[in-house]
């Protein structure tokens, strides 16, 4: 059997916890920022935690886990 391929837009948008968990970028930040508070744009800056009801679509993006 041939092997899976890795969903690359998966792998540069994600990354692991050292719990296994994934996180995320926030969306949201890139432009109409004069309307946003400053505590607004802070926190779309940090990351966000992926929500387990996503876990089975990550795994089925990323077979061999995280390129290193």
């Amino acid at each position: 059997m041939p092997k899976m391929k890795t969903r690359k837009c998966a792998a540069k948008r994600l990354k692991r916890t050292g719990t296994g968990k994934y996180r995320r970028n926030r969306a949201g930040k890139r432009h109409i920022l004069t309307k946003k508070t400053r505590k607004h744009k802070n926190r779309l800056g940090k990351d966000a935690e992926v929500k387990p009801s996503e876990n089975s679509r990550i795994k089925a993006s990323l077979p061999y886990g995280l390129p290193k």
